[in-house]
C-alpha cells in the first residue's frame, strides 16, 4: 500500500474527528483497473449510506475522462444525497508526482441540512424582498455503479430535451455525446443498458459513439 493512500487516511481520520459525525470522508482510489468498486476508505459513510467497496461517483468517472492536465481540484459545491440531506462537498485530485496522473481522489462531503433549515428561519426573521436568484440543483450521490448510470442517462435525456421516443439519430447522438463525455461507458456492461434504453442495437450504439467522436 502507498505511502501516499497512507497519508490520505490518516488525513481522513483527523478531518472526521475535528468536524464530528456531519462530516463524511470518501476516498477512491484510480490505479485499480476495475472502478466499480473504487472506494478504499470512508469516515462517516452513514451520511450518504456507502461502504468500502463502493462505487465511484459521476465526479471520479470524469475524471478518468479528461486530460490530467485539464482536472482541476472542486471546492464548496452543493451535492444531495438519496435520502434528501443536503451536503457541501470539496473534491480534490491526487496526482502522481513524476506522471501527473490522478491516483486517489479525496472527497469532503459536510451535512448542511439542519443548517439550511436554521438559515431559512433566521430569513424568516431578518429577510426582506429581493428577486429570487435561483441555485443550482445539487447533484445526487449514488451507492453504486448501476444508480449512476441511471442518473447519467437520465441527464443525457434532460439535455436532449424529449423523451427517447421522439428522439431522432442527430439527437441519440448528442445524448450518446453526453454519456461518452461523462464517462458512462467506463462502467462494466454499460453498453447493454444505454442501447436497449435508446431503442439501439449495439453495433448502432457504437456507430453513433464513433459520429459523436467526429
Amino acid at each position: 500500500m502507498s505511502n501516499t493512500l497512507e497519508f490520505l487516511k490518516q488525513m481522513a481520520r483527523a478531518l472526521s474527528r475535528q468536524f464530528g459525525s456531519n462530516c463524511e470522508i470518501v476516498i477512491h482510489d484510480l490505479t485499480k483497473k476495475s472502478i466499480n468498486k473504487s472506494i478504499v476508505y470512508i469516515e462517516n459513510g452513514q451520511i450518504t449510506n456507502r461502504k468500502l467497496g463502493d462505487g465511484p461517483s459521476h465526479i471520479v468517472l470524469e475524471t478518468l475522462q479528461k486530460d490530467p492536465a485539464q482536472i482541476q481540484d472542486q471546492l464548496g459545491y452543493l451535492t444531495r444525497t438519496n435520502d434528501g440531506k443536503t451536503l457541501k462537498s470539496s473534491t480534490i485530485f491526487v496526482r502522481e508526482e513524476t506522471t501527473g496522473r490522478v491516483n486517489y481522489i479525496f472527497s469532503i462531503n459536510y451535512d448542511i441540512t439542519n443548517l439550511l433549515y436554521l438559515e431559512e428561519s433566521l430569513k424568516s426573521l431578518t429577510g426582506f424582498e429581493e428577486e429570487a436568484i435561483p441555485r443550482k440543483e445539487p447533484e445526487r450521490i449514488t451507492q453504486n455503479v448501476n444508480d449512476l448510470l441511471d442518473d447519467l442517462i437520465a441527464q443525457s435525456v434532460k439535455l436532449v430535451g424529449k423523451p427517447v421516443a421522439l428522439m431522432n439519430k442527430e439527437e441519440k447522438v448528442a445524448a450518446i455525446r453526453f454519456l461518452n463525455d461523462s464517462g458512462a461507458f467506463l462502467i462494466t456492461k454499460s453498453g447493454d443498458k444505454i442501447s436497449k434504453f435508446f431503442g439501439i442495437s449495439k453495433y448502432t450504439l457504437y456507430s453513433y459513439l464513433d459520429t459523436s467522436k467526429n
